[in-house]
């Protein structure tokens, strides 16, 4: 695959990045960003039938796997432009993974983030410093206000996936995910990777092409939010449809981004989709078994799993917990939930 890293501000954005890209992002991200671990729950594995290595991206810096790129993005754009600041859009993680990354660089940001984000999320991100604009999901557009605010100040926009210098920073979970499971001799069948836009699920991809081809790997989103799943089946990138709903706000992206998608349909086996009620006995589940905050967006992969919509009998695979922040009051409601459905589902399951 051609690589796009360039050095301008806001640099091409055709075409996709490499696997080179990834190597560099990693170089740009060793001793900033958290190498997390794999973990493996012998509880999982046995409700399951197979082994399962978890990614607890949770345990990022900033929350979430979002750091990553921005890290990697912020860190391309040159001495002089960064004077001018960066720009974001984002309904929290990505604000605060740009936020961090702006702090850690002495660069001015500005968050463009909605109203009803989750209230820690806003708060995190001006914890590091950003300058936060809230807008109205329903009426407002993000992008434009975006655009507004760079043209204004000459800031560079930091877009939350559609972007190689994103998508390569984010590919260094997959480059972890691959070289961690070759220590622990664990050739994987499978790699689940939570998806909105796909910026970590394409630069994931493009990370296990290379370094574990026999893995199959797919983008797991919330339903109504599946347009991942929806394209990959008919080729071509699709919207979702007006006024769906779902608690996983991390993954609420309308359509997939076209340089993600680009390489999502050469890379990825397939899209699953999991409901809010089995996000929530995922969340449970994280947070009795594996002792773990799970946001809702950051549990899709554990639901996917936990829901039997993925067959891991006799098989070994890893899953991304792509995120841990969570509003208190919205963590305890979906653990309890969750708690109950587990509850209802297991004389069955016996």
């Amino acid at each position: 695959m051609n690589s796009s890293m360039t050095s301008t501000g806001d640099g091409p954005r055709a075409t996709r990045p490499s696997f080179a890209d990834v190597l560099s992002a990693a170089e740009r991200l060793a001793g900033k960003a958290v190498v997390t671990p794999l973990l493996e729950s012998p509880a999982l594995n046995a409700q399951v039938g197979g082994r399962v290595l978890i990614k607890p991206e949770v345990l990022q810096r900033t929350g979430s796997f979002k750091f990553r790129g921005a890290y990697n993005r912020i860190s391309m754009i040159p001495e002089a432009a960064r004077r001018s600041g960066v720009v974001a859009y984002s309904s929290g993680n990505h604000a605060q993974g740009v936020a961090a990354a702006a702090a850690l660089l002495g660069v001015p940001a500005t968050i463009v983030m909605p109203a009803d984000a989750p209230q820690i999320k806003i708060a995190n991100t001006r914890g590091y410093g950003a300058t936060v604009e809230l807008y109205e999901r329903a009426s407002e557009s993000r992008e434009a206000r975006a655009e507004q605010i760079a043209a204004e100040t000459g800031a560079t926009i930091v877009r939350p996936y559609d972007d190689p210098g994103i998508m390569a920073g984010q590919g260094t979970c997959g480059l972890e995910i691959a070289r961690q499971a070759a220590q622990l001799n664990a050739p994987l069948d499978m790699l689940l990777v939570c998806c909105g836009g796909g910026g970590l699920t394409s630069g994931c991809a493009i990370a296990m092409a290379e370094l574990s081809p026999r893995t199959k790997v797919y983008a797991v989103e919330p339903e109504g939010f599946d347009d991942t799943r929806r394209s990959l089946e008919g080729g071509t990138r699709v919207a979702n449809e007006p006024g769906q709903q779902s608690f996983c706000d991390a993954l609420l992206s309308p359509t997939p981004g076209e340089l993600t998608f680009s390489v999502n349909r050469e890379l990825l086996a397939g899209g699953i989709a999991v409901s809010d009620a089995e996000v929530a006995a995922a969340m449970a589940f994280a947070f009795t078994t594996l002792k773990l905050v799970v946001e809702p967006g950051g549990a899709v992969c554990l639901a996917a799993l936990l829901a039997g919509k993925v067959n891991a009998r006799g098989k070994t695979l890893a899953l991304t917990l792509s995120g841990g922040n969570v509003d208190p009051g919205t963590h305890a409601e979906a653990v309890a939930a969750g708690i109950a459905i587990i509850a209802e589902a297991r004389p069955r399951l016996s």
